[in-house]
């Protein structure tokens, strides 16, 4: 099995790791355990006790939630390197939505116990927990407004334009590896609306689409089409 360290490359590509003071980068790194899950493992459910901050380092996982229908709503798929949890570790409060593997994927978590203990000794760390935090918090509320302003194409070309962006985390990806039925239920609309207009971006050389994946091919263009 691997050392949390081996993954420091990989987090140190992301916005939020990167900026933090170098003592607490390797306390992260010497509390985290390394969590693999097979595809379709749940990590938690709504209302589980908090355990820790997770980062993905491989693979994706899937955030959102399920009604006592069975509907399901897609709040976001995140990849490496994403870190979520946050919330629990301010309020000690359960978890707010279910979490499972898209895929088979590898997650370092650093527990909750270990997280506390480090804040307890060095209070100044809890700003960037909050800076982690209050991001989130920002496309949360823009999402929120463009569910409401947005027509649908515009609001789907956003979506992707974050996700290849990886909600601002890291850099820009060309391929996407998202099912056009989970993009359908992030945006709540149609799985034939996600579809027609997809295809539109398709014939417009925005994108290219395969079998469980969108490649971005202009992104410039997806910016456009965003606004």
């Amino acid at each position: 099995m691997k050392d949390p360290h081996d993954y420091r490359a990989c987090l140190r590509s992301g916005h939020w790791f990167s900026a933090l003071p170098a003592d607490l980068q390797a306390a992260l790194l010497n509390t985290a355990h390394v969590h693999n899950l097979d595809a379709g493992q749940r990590l938690f459910h709504r209302g589980d006790p908090p355990s820790g901050l997770y980062a993905v380092v491989e693979g994706a996982v899937r955030i959102g939630a399920v009604s006592q229908q069975g509907k399901e709503a897609l709040l976001t798929l995140v990849e490496p390197p994403y870190w979520f949890g946050e919330i629990s570790l301010f309020d000690g409060q359960p978890r707010t939505h279910d979490a499972f593997a898209e895929g088979a994927c590898t997650l370092l978590l650093v527990p909750q116990a270990a997280l506390l203990s480090l804040l307890e000794r060095q209070p100044q760390y809890w700003r960037d927990f909050a800076l982690l935090m209050s991001h989130k918090l920002r496309l949360a509320f823009i999402a929120l407004e463009q569910i409401s302003l947005l027509p649908a194409a515009p609001r789907l070309a956003r979506r992707l334009l974050m996700i290849a962006e990886n909600y601002g985390e890291g850099e820009p990806r060309r391929v996407l590896q998202l099912p056009q039925e989970q993009l359908a239920l992030m945006l709540a609309i149609s799985r034939q609306t996600t579809n027609q207009i997809l295809k539109e971006l398709e014939s417009q050389g925005v994108l290219r689409l395969t079998y469980g994946e969108i490649e971005i091919l202009d992104l410039p263009q997806l910016r456009a089409a965003a606004q």
